[in-house]
Formats: structure tokens, C-alpha cells, sequence
């Protein structure tokens, strides 16, 4: 009997207020600027592939980036936690400060590059991060052929960093995905194919558009 290849579109999200450098705001709630909003609207005029099902994060930014394709296929999307990328310092520690402004604190939190340490209450340690995406691979194989994932470049650097086999525990685990992941091309409304003929094995490629 011939394999069936399943494939899982990701689509990263549109420019957002934060890719902006725009002021601190809940991880939750920064939106798309207008520039986003229309990279999200044209490419769903580009993409030609009929998908199955959408999910989102529970960030608004994919929502956001989501909704030209809900409109034109009718699809509601399904909000996955899952998809939530890393969240490395809490909003409160950076209040009124800009993108130029958060960079060295980003910066020192990566050169020190603990997987356990967490800046302030409400952000994530890159363990947990890195565990969040192990959660999410265990379940990729139950998604739908011709899924589409609305979500976040460091979420799928991360995915990709483990479907290669690397690993995520230690400190120098740790820099080594920062070198990957700033080195993946990720720009906004970027799109990838995840495709898969057995259980648990998958390719990744870029999408031309």
C-alpha cells in the first residue's frame, strides 16, 4: 500500500507593532501594524491550495494574520497553546521602553543563555519554551493534512531545531538554537511545508510564493 503524505503549512505572522520596534505592550495583545495587516491580505490572495483546518496562537498577531484566510474559506480558526512562542521577559520588567531600548536586556538574557531562567513572573524559561514545542511535535502527526499553523518565527526555528535532533538542555544547547534560529530566514508572513509519509518523520521546506 503507498505511503500518504500528510503536509502542514506554517505561516508566520504579519509585521507586528513589536517587529516594529513599538512600545512594550502584553505579549498577548500586540497587534499588527497596517503593513502587517497587508502583507496578511495579500498573501492570501497568493497562496492556491484549498486547507483543511487553521490554528492560531493565542496571540493576537496571528489572529490577526489568519483572518483574510478564515474570510476567504470559511474556516474558523482553532486557538492552539501550543503555538505560543517564547515569551522571555515579562512585559512589566520592560514597561515604556521601545525595540532599541529592550535589546540589551534581550541581548544579556541570551549571552548568559540559562534554559532555566525566568525574567520576572509572567514570561517563559527557554525550558519550558523548548518543552512547549516537544508537545507540540508529539501531536503533529493527529493534525489534518493540509493543516495550516498561523505562529511565530522563534516557535518555528525551535521546531525545526528539534525535528534536526538537536537537543535544548544545556547552556551551550542554548546558544547554539540562537545562532540557528537568528540565522533561519523568518522574515514576516514567511510561509514552510512540513511533510511527512511515515509517523513522526518530517521534511521542511520553503514555500515560494
Amino acid at each position: 500500500m503507498p505511503k500518504q503524505t500528510k503536509t502542514i503549512t506554517f505561516i508566520r505572522h504579519g509585521q507586528s507593532l513589536a517587529n516594529a520596534g513599538g512600545i512594550t505592550m502584553d505579549h498577548h495583545a500586540i497587534p499588527l501594524t497596517e503593513l502587517g495587516v497587508n502583507q496578511a491580505k495579500h498573501l492570501a490572495d497568493s497562496l492556491a491550495f484549498e486547507p483543511s483546518a487553521f490554528f492560531v496562537s493565542e496571540l493576537i498577531r496571528t489572529h490577526q494574520t489568519a483572518t483574510p484566510f478564515c474570510d476567504k474559506y470559511s474556516i474558523q480558526p482553532t486557538v492552539h497553546p501550543l503555538l505560543n512562542e517564547l515569551s522571555c521577559i515579562d512585559p512589566q520588567l520592560i514597561q515604556g521602553m521601545d525595540g532599541k531600548q529592550r535589546r540589551p536586556i534581550a541581548d544579556a538574557y541570551w549571552q548568559e543563555a540559562d534554559p532555566h531562567k525566568r525574567l520576572g513572573e509572567n514570561a517563559d524559561t527557554f525550558a519550558e519554551f523548548a518543552q512547549r514545542v516537544d508537545y507540540f511535535l508529539l501531536e503533529l502527526d493527529t493534525l489534518p493534512d493540509r493543516s495550516v499553523l498561523f505562529g511565530h518565527g522563534i516557535w518555528f526555528g525551535m521546531l525545526v531545531w528539534k525535528v534536526l535532533g538537536f537537543s535544548t538542555n544545556t547552556s551551550q544547547d542554548m546558544k547554539a538554537f540562537r545562532r540557528f534560529q537568528l540565522g533561519f530566514p523568518m522574515p514576516n508572513c514567511a510561509v514552510y511545508c512540513l511533510e511527512s509519509s511515515n509517523l513522526g518523520f518530517w521534511n521542511v521546506r520553503a514555500k515560494a510564493l
